[in-house]
């Protein structure tokens, strides 16, 4: 039997402080401070905030929490949810989720935590003090009860990403919200590549650790560790966090990676004089290159820009002919491409038309080869004729030799 009968209400003195939330119920010596409202998310956790002052010669000895509808008085032992004393039966759902923050009762503190937090735990719960008074079993109870209220989970996990550089190893940190010490959520990575398609980063590992804070909040961390590249650069990378009863939460970021390609020059390096050269220099990286286009053996900047950078010449002369330098400026890195660039001279032009001249000259040239042949040509025969007929002369003086040779007398004689 209590020796403190609720019923007297015009015992019970009540103050509320409006920063703080919470409200002090007193009848006589007895006292207990609570939070009137709690709103919290499900899958995550709630602290409901208790502290409790007793008259002289009592002494507590169990805590007993209990959940309601708004109907009910609350003091029924199915609707208990928590006590002290290990073999009381609790509400179904509630076995093992409900905890003390301070297990020393004689601290005369009766805040308690509930972990994986579902919405069906959303009601009105109230606190009873058991103890013993002169020896006799005693007890007291609030008469305000704690407002809580369990809504969809709607925090997000935190990413950390450091600063990524192509070709170094980075690591990626992923922390789950809430400071709960209840069920170890899951955290997986997810990587969205340009195809848009779901997948997981080539060569990467993972690892999950708990941190305690105190007795009753922890904070969940898991590490993605991967060798950055120009492959990753505006990717999405997502951490997810899966919590007890299915409830899913989950932060998306998108990858920047410093990085620089080779410097590129596209354009046509030869021009005739009096004709525009255009010559595009370009380096892909992040973030962009500073551009710059010198002539080699001048300090002077022609041209600058950011990411790519175009050298025009206009009305070319001779004397633009050179080598030209397209430099490009990345974070600490300075990149140089050299090019040849030949300005060729204008052909000089007659009065007239090359085009009428031309056949002109093909004319005059044919004329004078066909009259080289010709004289050749009778030069030759005339030669030949020369040849001939002072051959016939030594045929014919040969003869008149032979008439008077006695040798050839000889050779004629007629033999009998």
């Amino acid at each position: 039997m209590f020796v403190l009968i609720w019923a007297s209400f015009f015992l019970c003195k009540r103050v509320s402080n409006a920063e703080t939330g919470t409200s002090q119920q007193c009848i006589g010596e007895y006292c207990i401070t609570l939070s009137e409202t709690l709103t919290a998310e499900a899958g995550l956790c709630v602290v409901i905030p208790c502290s409790f002052t007793t008259a002289v010669g009592f002494t507590p000895k169990h805590i007993v929490w209990y959940k309601c509808e708004a109907y009910s008085s609350c003091i029924y032992d199915d609707e208990i949810i928590f006590h002290s004393k290990n073999n009381i039966r609790v509400q179904y759902g509630f076995e093992g989720r409900v905890s003390l923050l301070e297990p020393d009762i004689r601290q005369n503190n009766c805040s308690i935590i509930i972990n994986d937090l579902k919405e069906s735990d959303s009601g009105l719960y109230r606190i009873r003090v058991n103890g013993e008074l002169n020896r006799r079993e005693d007890g007291f109870a609030s008469i305000q009860r704690t407002t809580v209220s369990v809504e969809g989970l709607s925090q997000k996990p935190r990413v950390k990403i450091p600063t990524l550089t192509e070709g170094q190893q980075a690591t990626l940190t992923c922390v789950a919200p809430g400071l709960c010490s209840g069920s170890v959520p899951e955290i997986t990575w997810t990587w969205r590549g340009a195809g848009g398609t779901e997948s997981y980063i080539t060569g990467s590992s993972t690892s999950f650790r708990t941190k305690t804070l105190t007795a009753f909040t922890q904070r969940h961390i898991s590490t993605l560790t991967f060798n950055s590249s120009a492959e990753h650069h505006n990717t999405n990378v997502t951490c997810k966090i899966r919590f007890t009863g299915e409830k899913t939460t989950e932060e998306g970021s998108t990858l920047k990676v410093n990085y620089v390609k080779e410097v590129n020059i596209t354009g046509g390096t030869n021009v005739k004089e009096g004709e525009t050269l255009n010559l595009i220099c370009s380096v892909e990286s992040f973030p962009p290159s500073l551009i710059m286009w010198s002539k080699l053996g001048s300090d002077i900047t022609l041209h600058n820009d950011t990411g790519s950078a175009t050298l025009s010449i206009i009305n070319a002369t001779t004397e633009h002919s050179g080598q030209y330098v397209c430099t490009a400026k990345h974070m600490n890195n300075i990149l140089q491409e050299n090019i040849d660039i030949t300005v060729m001279s204008a052909r000089v032009k007659h009065c007239g038309s090359y085009s009428t001249v031309l056949p002109w000259i093909v004319a005059g040239v044919s004329l004078t080869l066909n009259a080289f042949c010709i004289t050749y040509i009778w030069f030759l025969w005339n030669s030949r004729k020369k040849v001939n007929l002072h051959q016939e002369e030594r045929t014919y003086m040969s003869l008149q030799k032979a008439d008077v040779s006695p040798d050839y007398d000889v050779l004629a004689q007629h033999i009998n």
